[in-house]
């Protein structure tokens, strides 16, 4: 495997675990992980402002069961990915897209993923 595809394949992994763990934290605990201290104490990354644009609850269930969801799908195509599954390389370019509303770290991964994934096709 090439440098560039363990790249993708790690970003997708950490993607994956922590949007499952947060997400799963947030369904058994009530929140998700929120800084304890500072001008930002208890307070979500800037992402909320944009589920909240649609209409969607940050804090709700649906959106918790929702990062527990995108995160396993993550966790699945990143290792499909990294196992060469012929349906891999358009599932992560579609995740890598999908993620770029997880302001700021999700959209920093979903771009160094995409760019990522262009070069390797132009390559093969």
């Amino acid at each position: 495997m090439t440098w560039l595809r363990v790249v993708v394949v790690v970003l997708g992994m950490i993607e994956g675990v922590w949007m499952t763990f947060d997400g799963t934290r947030a369904l058994i605990v009530g929140d998700y992980v929120t800084p304890s201290s500072g001008t930002h104490a208890g307070q979500l990354g800037p992402w909320n402002y944009v589920v909240k644009a649609v209409g969607i609850s940050p804090r709700s269930t649906a959106m918790k069961l929702t990062f527990v969801i995108y995160g396993l799908g993550w966790l699945i195509i990143s290792l499909a990915f990294a196992r060469h599954a012929a349906w891999a390389p358009p599932a992560m370019l579609l995740a890598a897209i999908a993620t770029l509303w997880y302001l700021p770290v999700g959209t920093i991964v979903g771009i160094v993923q995409l760019a990522a994934l262009i070069w390797l096709r132009r390559t093969a």
